[in-house]
Formats: C-alpha cells, sequence, structure tokens
C-alpha cells in the first residue's frame, strides 16, 4: 500500500501530544476535561496506549475551536493518517467529543461552524476551509469515549493497521494507504506573525485589500494634515 513522507515540518502545530510511526494510519485524540496541571493518570495511560501501540500521534484536546484547528494542521500534514480514535471522558462544558466527531462526519458550513456540534464555541476562523475539507475527507472516526480500557486503544491503533478489513466495535477498519493528494501545511500561529499572509480564503482575500485600503487612506489623510 502506498505511504508518503509527510510534510518537512509536520507536525508544525505544538500541543499535548506525543509523536510515533510517521507511516501510522491513526491518530488519537483524548478528550480533557480538567485543567492542564490536575490531568489524571488514566487520561496518560490511553495517551500512552495509543503511541506505544503505533499512531501517529496521540495526545490530549481539550477546546472544539484553537484545539481543532492544531489537530487539523498537525493531521493534513501527514496523508498516512486516515483515522483518528476519540477516547476519554466528555468536557460537558465544551462536548469536544461530540463535536469532533460531528466535524468528521458533518464537516462545516459557510461560516466555518462544526454541522451539528452542540458546544458552545465549534467554529474555526484560524484554518481556511481547504484544509477543514481536506481533514474531513482524509481521516474518518473511531468513537471510544467513556472506556476507561487503555486495551481498547491498543486494540482499535491494530485494526487500522491490517492489509484486509477486520471488525472492531462496528467497524470495519483497515490501513487504506496515504490519501491522495499531497500533504497541507499551514499553522494558526501564522495569523499572529503575519496578520494579512498566507493562508487565505477569497473572503478572507477580500478583507485583507479592504483593510489595506483603509490603512491607505488614513496614511494618505495624515500626510494631508502634516502639510
Amino acid at each position: 500500500m502506498l505511504k508518503v513522507v509527510p510534510h518537512h515540518n509536520y507536525p508544525p502545530e505544538e500541543g499535548r501530544y506525543l509523536r510515533g510511526n510517521d507511516g501510522s494510519p491513526v491518530a488519537v485524540a483524548v478528550v480533557l476535561n480538567c485543567d492542564d496541571d490536575k490531568i489524571p493518570r488514566e487520561l496518560v495511560i490511553l495517551v500512552r496506549a495509543g503511541i506505544e501501540s503505533g499512531a501517529a500521534l496521540a495526545g490530549t484536546v481539550q477546546t472544539e475551536n484553537i484545539g481543532f484547528e492544531k489537530i487539523i494542521c498537525n493531521i493534513v500534514a501527514n496523508p498516512n493518517i486516515r483515522y483518528m480514535v476519540i477516547g476519554g471522558p466528555e468536557s460537558e462544558g465544551h462536548r469536544v467529543g461530540e463535536a469532533l466527531e460531528a466535524l468528521l462526519v458533518n464537516g462545516v458550513d459557510e461560516k466555518k461552524r462544526i454541522i451539528g456540534a452542540s458546544a458552545p464555541h465549534p467554529i474555526l476562523h484560524n484554518v481556511p476551509m481547504e484544509m477543514i475539507e481536506r481533514f474531513c475527507k482524509q481521516v474518518s472516526p473511531i468513537q471510544l469515549q467513556f472506556e476507561s480500557d487503555p486495551d481498547l486503544i491498543r486494540r482499535a491503533v491494530w485494526s487500522c493497521y491490517q492489509e484486509e478489513p477486520v471488525e472492531f466495535r462496528g467497524y470495519h477498519l483497515y490501513d487504506p494507504g496515504a490519501y491522495p493528494e499531497p500533504a497541507m501545511s499551514g499553522e494558526i500561529t501564522w495569523r499572529v506573525t503575519s496578520p494579512f499572509g498566507s493562508p487565505l480564503e477569497e473572503g478572507e482575500e477580500a478583507a485583507r485589500e479592504k483593510a489595506r485600503e483603509m490603512i491607505e487612506r488614513l496614511k494618505s489623510r495624515n500626510r494631508e494634515t502634516e502639510s
């Protein structure tokens, strides 16, 4: 089966995750419902079970916006990743697990709001639509929330590696090979370091030009005032 080399800056975004086998077809996202300094050992064990079993990336996710945007940037930079195991508890305030599955199943609307998510702020402002759509096409969810047994994570990862489909908890899993389009490069941090830089969508491009025109008008007005 086809495997490819991830983008040279993979994974582009930092976070609470471990990096494993770059050729793996699966990543693991464990929902975090507590403060960073109070992460329970059972969640750490789930993350470790994923990476030790062969996942490409395994870590925690805490929010349904910035957290997802980081995941999207990292996943689309590696076309080998075709599944996302969702584990851990649910976050009562953010409904992160529900929102992540909804994103992968339903995508987003024209305003980049996750369709079918009941989370309070499931809007992905900081990544272009192209990357969101690619993420949803490239990756399929495996829902294992509310399961505390790390062996389930291991079995899910193992199932994703198989050359022929195997049944796992109602899913028929196997390794389909790399997504048949090149790796994509992008970071959410570009918005801070280069707010008028790429990547941009058509609407964002228009907003940028409008902002530039306004800046030029202000500069011109200031020059007239000074003279």
